[in-house]
């Protein structure tokens, strides 16, 4: 061996014992690394298990706690007070008029006059018009059927009653129509006709106005039924839908009678 080669094996050796002593030797740490930049939000959770039911509280327990739980259907209650009135429903649809009873007994001759002394004490009627155009403001109002008229004191041509019997008596008249009306029982007894309306609000259904009084009328007399203005309106003067009034009366007694 040369002096050569042994000079490179001696090298060798050297630099070998060198690289064993760094690995068993304690080296110095190094610096904490700078934070990395924040991570994204990760995916939401999976939605969890239903949990128990909440158990009754022995104690007093929160108003709140208690709107959140469902409890078991109490008893029902005691019954509220009554509520205010309700709207009036639509009127129903009249009746068909009846048809007229049997004469009654003969009355007593009470009269003092030589025509009451024939006919006796009796005065009724009841008589129907029936029509299609309305009824014209302020005129009598007349008959196109005559159902009862004893002895014929009422003329249904001109709607006029006439008093031949002097006492009281009782007036009365119904109306069927689908439109706003206002009737007047007149009579030269009266200062005043007495005036009945009644106001179609809904313009469907039939209405019926009624109304009656008792009078105190002397020998001849007159009472007759008219129609009157009152809050009609334009298309209620053109209503041509029909229309029916019945009007009657009756002695009630004679002058004679009451005294």
């Amino acid at each position: 061996m040369s002096r050569g080669e042994l000079a490179v094996l001696v090298g060798v050796a050297s630099l070998l014992s060198t690289v064993q002593c760094d690995v068993g030797c304690g080296g110095t740490d190094g610096k904490v690394g700078e934070p990395g930049a924040p991570g994204r939000d990760g995916w939401p959770g999976v939605k969890g298990q239903k949990g128990e039911p909440v158990a009754s509280a022995s104690g007093p327990v929160d108003p709140v706690v208690l709107l959140r739980q469902r409890g078991e259907k109490g008893s029902r209650g005691p019954q509220g007070t009554m509520g205010p009135k309700g709207y009036a429903g639509d009127l129903g649809a009249a009746g068909r008029p009846g048809n007229p009873g049997p004469p009654g007994q003969p009355g007593k001759n009470i009269g003092h006059s030589q025509q009451a002394s024939n006919q006796g004490a009796r005065s009724a009627f009841s008589v129907i018009q029936t029509t299609s155009s309305h009824l014209p403001y302020r005129q009598k109002i007349t008959y196109d059927n005559t159902v009862v008229n004893i002895p014929g004191d009422l003329d249904a041509n001109t709607g006029i009653f006439t008093c031949r019997i002097p006492g009281a008596y009782y007036f009365t008249f119904n109306t069927v129509a689908r439109v706003s009306l206002c009737l007047g029982i007149a009579s030269d007894a009266l200062d005043n006709k007495v005036v009945f309306c009644d106001y179609h609000k809904f313009n469907r259904n039939e209405q019926v106005l009624t109304g009656g009084l008792v009078l105190q009328l002397a020998q001849d007399q007159t009472v007759w039924l008219e129609s009157v203005r009152d809050q009609q309106t334009e298309a209620d003067g053109r209503d041509t839908r029909e229309k029916k009034i019945f009007f009657n009366g009756f002695l009630l007694f004679s002058n004679a009678a009451g005294s």
